[in-house]
């Protein structure tokens, strides 16, 4: 189980939020954590740890107020280390190749992949036409409903008709790179992961997937390595110290060696 890193950045800060409390009307969330530190702070930090994989999220839509001081924040994090983060937010395929160009190493696609409720194959394969499936995340980003998990677009906020399951990560794995999976409901609670996200995402041996969402304890971390067979990535982001949780980075990294 390898660490992902993670910087996520709304309103033009890196801060970490309540996932299921962002909303776009305001640009509104619940925060745990506003960083007084820079995106660049942060990418030189996960470089000289040797952390490759981290993801940058850009969570303010491009029609935001925000967005041109959220995606500076973003290009100066990839600045700092040209190809050893992955970027996502409103990624799509006419500015993909640019993220990469700026220092992305991946780039990370949910909403334009995932409209109007499905799947949007002539989108996917634009995607993947303009950067590569190996230059590409799907973010299979979900939230429960009705006893069964849906991946989600815009901030975590609209339903699709999709539902995360090993026949969809089976059919989705030919198209990209790997998966990240953010389990919505439980994003920056600290009380623990989304258990039934996991056993799902485990389903998948050999392809690479990381989890994120609700890990705030050691604990949690134990359990996420045996329901996720030892088959799944990790990101922590509220309960980390350095976004003032009680988690110390470097016990985490010695955790996930």
């Amino acid at each position: 189980m390898e660490f992902r890193p993670c910087i996520d950045v709304h309103n033009g800060a890196v801060k970490q939020i309540v996932g299921g409390t962002l909303s776009d009307l305001g640009d509104r969330a619940q925060e745990n954590y506003v960083s007084e530190r820079d995106g660049a702070w942060f990418a030189k930090l996960y470089r000289s740890c040797s952390l490759p994989g981290g993801h940058v999220i850009m969570l303010n839509p491009e029609s935001s107020p925000y967005y041109e001081a959220t995606k500076a924040q973003a290009l100066s994090a990839l600045s700092a280390w040209p190809g050893g983060l992955q970027i996502g937010g409103g990624i799509n395929a006419d500015n993909a190749s640019s993220f990469l160009d700026a220092g992305a190493g991946r780039v990370i696609v949910t909403s334009y992949v995932f409209r109007d409720g499905i799947i949007a194959w002539d989108n996917l394969k634009k995607l993947t036409d303009a950067v590569g499936s190996d230059h590409l995340v799907l973010d299979l980003s979900c939230r429960k409903r009705d006893g069964e998990y849906y991946i989600v677009t815009d901030r975590w906020q609209k339903f699709t008709d999709t539902k995360v399951t090993g026949k969809t990560l089976e059919l989705l794995s030919s198209h990209c790179s790997e998966f990240l999976v953010h389990a919505a409901d439980a994003e920056g609670k600290q009380a623990g992961i989304e258990a039934g996200v996991v056993k799902i995402l485990a389903e998948m041996d050999g392809f690479p997937i990381t989890y994120a969402g609700g890990v705030g304890s050691f604990a949690d971390l134990d359990t996420l390595r045996t329901l996720g067979k030892g088959r799944l990535n990790v990101t922590i982001g509220s309960a980390l110290d350095l976004f003032g949780g009680p988690m110390r980075f470097e016990e985490v990294l010695a955790a996930c060696d």
